[in-house]
């Protein structure tokens, strides 16, 4: 192994270790203070670092929010590969096909609180808009086929809307599961399966009552 090896080796691990621990520091700050209210200065504090020793790996937020993003995009993706892994969605009763799809998404957006400071912006970063919205558009397909076996009595456009609504749904609701805690984030969760329940059984005609509600 030629001299310079190990010490150039320890200085890219402490970049990349330096690297996470500024992008992790990012996510936190944005959930707390939104993308327009988050600053380096800001982000360099939660990370313990000076803003100088910050502008070494990021040149200003944007690129650190491309750099959450590209983060956020990858876990989105185990995510939705959660929700269909081994499980025939097809085979279950409405309340476990409900478990089943939200919670995977659930707990990545409580993992990730800072997501929703970055997906919910209008002008979000490119990389998210493009990346996640391709995720969600894939798994929007594979809900929409689902739902035209579920309820052959569906046309094409209208399992689309199903799905889609049972998105927004779910989209609407999930801001107040991530900002509670403890028993009012169970609550929050149950309320929103209820929510999503409610709606899907009245328009598939499955009547099945939904989990952990009277």
């Amino acid at each position: 192994m030629a001299e310079g090896t190990r010490p150039r080796r320890r200085r890219q691990a402490r970049g990349e270790q330096r690297i996470a621990q500024i992008i992790d520091a990012a996510a936190d700050v944005f959930a707390r203070h939104g993308y327009e209210g988050t600053t380096t200065v800001k982000i360099s504090a939660a990370a313990g670092i000076s803003p100088g020793s910050l502008y070494q790996f990021f040149p200003n937020k944007e690129a650190i929010a491309k750099a959450l993003a590209d983060r956020y995009v990858t876990e989105l993706a185990q995510a939705h590969e959660a929700v269909f892994r081994g499980v025939d969605l097809a085979s279950l009763d409405l309340p476990a096909l409900i478990d089943q799809v939200v919670d995977p998404l659930v707990a990545f957006n409580i993992a990730n609180p800072g997501f929703q400071a970055l997906y919910a912006r209008p002008d979000q970063p490119a990389a998210l808009t493009e990346a996640a919205g391709a995720l969600d558009k894939a798994v929007l397909g594979r809900i929409i086929d689902l739902f035209a076996a579920r309820a052959p009595h569906l046309t094409a456009a209208e399992a689309t809307l199903t799905a889609q609504i049972g998105g927004q749904i779910f989209k609407a609701l999930i801001p107040m599961v991530v900002s509670s805690e403890g028993e009012e984030r169970e609550a929050a969760i149950r309320e929103t399966k209820r929510a999503i329940h409610a709606y899907l059984a009245s328009v598939l005609g499955e009547r099945q009552p939904a989990r952990g509600h009277r």
